[in-house]
């Protein structure tokens, strides 16, 4: 996803930067889960968040993760301008709905 911000200033456009973004459903299963997601997001130099309904937590906090509700599966918010092993890196957490 991709996102052209703007900024303006007394009336005029002065300047655009260009904002990445990748969204991802990931889900948690264990505490080895949650550590290991947790350790890969601190080792990354952008924002990472979680969101579940209104509840967005930084992704680098253990405790944030912790205080969402880990039954259900998190939107994850990576802002980043580049980095294509990251989606490699986060392939054992994504969410893959099945059919019931």
């Amino acid at each position: 996803m991709l996102a052209t911000l703007y900024f303006k200033r007394k009336g005029a456009f002065f300047g655009a930067f260009v904002v990445f973004m990748i969204k991802e459903k990931i889900f948690l299963k264990t505490l080895d889960d949650v550590k290991n997601f947790v350790t890969l997001c601190m080792s990354k130099p952008y924002d990472i968040e979680l969101v579940l309904g209104k509840y967005v937590v930084n992704a680098k906090s253990i405790m944030g993760v912790f205080s969402l509700d880990l039954t259900q599966p998190l939107t994850m918010i990576i802002n980043s301008d580049s980095d294509s092993e990251i989606t490699n890196q986060i392939a054992p957490f994504i969410f893959v709905e099945t059919e019931q």
